[in-house]
């Protein structure tokens, strides 16, 4: 929808300017005149370009820098939580492995009890 009012105002600034063109070539001036005013209408023309453009550049330099900061935080903030479950993780690995220890070296302390089978 904002392509088709842009396409819109585009269209109705450019038949303006044709308009305007038009109705200074038929104008019952000089050519001196007529040339004069041409060029006013030619420079008025180039520093509303030039203006929207700067305006235009401006806004999406903004809008660019305000999608980075938003996006490293969100980075960061991934990052961030991402090495919390990492530190988590490892200390839930550190907890087992030290309670597989414990139980291996209560197990290497207990006496082994062979059974002798008899044959009869």
């Amino acid at each position: 929808m904002a392509s088709n009012t842009g396409q819109t105002i585009l269209a109705l600034l450019t038949g303006a300017a044709i308009g305007a063109g038009i109705g200074i070539l038929y104008a019952p001036d000089k050519g001196s005149k007529t040339r004069n005013k041409i060029d006013k209408e030619r420079k008025k023309a180039q520093k509303r370009m030039k203006k929207q453009i700067q305006t235009t550049t401006s806004n999406l330099s903004e809008k660019a820098q305000q999608a980075r900061t938003s996006f490293e935080q969100k980075l960061e903030d991934t990052l961030s939580s991402a090495s919390y479950k990492a530190d988590d993780i490892l200390l839930a690995m550190e907890e087992k492995l030290e309670a597989l220890r414990k139980q291996n070296a209560k197990l290497q302390k207990e006496p082994t009890t062979t059974t002798k089978k008899t044959t009869a």
